[in-house]
């Protein structure tokens, strides 16, 4: 664990690197985002044994979700960073005659600071780094400290990889991360919980410092299956869903809306997804994750028992390993209090509703605060769009579920409680650089119309001057 003077010396001395233009020179960032991946690549063996260990992860679940993200992310940013850097070049107008070429350059902030959580230790912490690069800053990620063995190997990995002036990984728990926001960063890039995003754009404020977050959303993100819908198809999928990373995720579905008039129908299809993929046995399963701490695996055990009596499937865990079976929680009610704040466990609550009023649901999910994602299954896809085109949210899917992070080539975001900011690919990029607009002046040639005196030729002036206008 890192103290308030270590952390102090690590920012200066990322200060006093920046300063020297290393990193304004786009093949110092390239080379950087290739040693990245070796170091990725040469680490993929021990990056699944630190997935497994912190979250129970097996090693395909976390190729998929971490390690192969990540290549792929740093991939793109090489192929598109000396497009995304290159200046843009814009005519001034013809109020600025004869000055007429403007460049608009994109610079990098400076030092940044990225604060990772647990969930997916090395994509939400390398994946960030990877923008925080390709933009020409310095990066101190400070990683979670419930995930220790991701934590202490991410550590090693960059500290083998990277000068500490440049880039450096920090751990320790809320007060390191107190003290790194003492400090006087550029940027800074939150990946967590709404609760905690408020305590950081506090500190942020008192040196005026620009925050991205990543959040999950304060109410949870909503999965809507309407009466038309494939039930076989929509249950398989959110049955996978749920179970990834144990439901640790910030995107994953909190609760489900299913229309009255197939919520049997899919209930059983639910089951039947969850026994097929992961047994009638999730908890003796080693492809099943595990909650991150005692603490979580506590927290959802004591939510189940609020609500036993609604249980139509798992409910059960063990707090040795800390697994908890998917859990189908049937009926609940839109206030009550399961569906009210984010989950992050295999909970899942039922919500039904009767199909001819969705606008009354569509309207008190709109009520709340703005989730990270949605989730739409039907067959109805021109009223699928007007929700997508009508309603405020992060991102989402119509008849799929979290793909849509994979996308290349789009942002990934949220709005409201479950975010502000965004990045993957270009989104990214612009995300860790600021556009610095300047125009070349000429010395001859110089219209005197925005010159005094005014009074002189006033007329013709003004004329002239509507004329740019038009």
């Amino acid at each position: 664990m890192n103290s308030r003077e270590e952390i102090k010396a690590i920012v200066e001395s990322q200060r006093a690197f920046f300063k020297t233009n290393t990193t304004l020179d786009l093949s110092y960032r390239i080379d950087a985002l290739k040693k990245l991946k070796a170091m990725v690549i040469s680490h993929e063996k021990e990056m699944e044994e630190a997935l497994e260990k912190d979250l129970g992860r097996h090693y395909v679940e976390a190729y998929f979700c971490d390690i192969g993200s990540i290549i792929l992310e740093i991939n793109e940013t090489i192929a598109g960073l000396k497009k995304w850097a290159r200046p843009e070049t814009h005519f001034s107008g013809l109020a600025c005659f004869p000055s007429i070429i403007t460049n608009v350059y994109k610079m990098p902030y400076g030092n940044t600071l990225i604060i990772s959580p647990f969930n997916f230790p090395f994509l939400l912490s390398l994946g960030v780094l990877i923008p925080a690069i390709a933009g020409g800053n310095t990066a101190v990620i400070k990683a979670s400290s419930k995930s220790v063995h991701c934590t202490a190997l991410l550590k090693k990995m960059v500290a083998e990889t990277f000068p500490s002036n440049y880039i450096t990984v920090i751990d320790g728990g809320h007060d390191v991360a107190d003290f790194c926001l003492e400090e006087r960063f550029d940027k800074i890039f939150y990946t967590g919980s709404p609760k905690v995003a408020v305590h950081v754009m506090e500190m942020a404020a008192k040196n005026l410092t620009p925050v991205a977050l990543e959040l999950g959303g304060e109410n949870g993100n909503w999965c809507i299956v309407r009466k038309d819908a494939d039930i076989k198809d929509a249950a398989r999928k959110i049955a996978f869903f749920k179970a990834l990373n144990s439901g640790q995720i910030c995107i994953n579905i909190n609760q489900v809306a299913v229309a009255k008039e197939i919520a049997d129908d899919f209930i059983k299809e639910l089951k039947a997804a969850f026994n097929k993929s992961l047994g009638n046995d999730p908890l003796t399963n080693p492809e099943y994750p595990k909650l991150i701490t005692a603490g979580a695996y506590d927290k959802c055990e004591a939510e189940a028992k609020e609500y036993e009596d609604r249980i139509l499937f798992g409910g059960k865990g063990n707090r040795e390993t800390q697994k908890f079976e998917p859990t189908i929680i049937y009926p609940v009610t839109t206030n009550e209090k399961i569906v009210n704040h984010e989950l992050f466990n295999p909970l899942l609550p039922i919500v039904p509703y009767e199909d001819d009023k969705i606008d009354e649901l569509i309207e008190e999910i709109s009520r709340r605060e703005h989730g990270l994602s949605l989730y739409i299954f039907t067959r109805n896809k021109r009223w699928a769009k007007r929700m997508f085109a009508t309603m405020q949210y992060g991102g989402g899917c119509l008849n799929e579920v979290c793909v849509h992070l994979m996308v290349k080539g789009v942002p990934f975001n949220g709005v409201g409680h479950s975010g502000m900011g965004a990045y993957h690919g270009h989104a990214g990029f612009r995300e860790f650089t600021h556009s610095s607009t300047v125009l070349y002046g000429k010395t001859k040639g110089n219209l005197s119309l925005r010159e005094h005196p005014y009074s002189k030729g006033a007329e013709g002036k003004m004329r002239l001057l509507e004329l740019f206008e038009r």
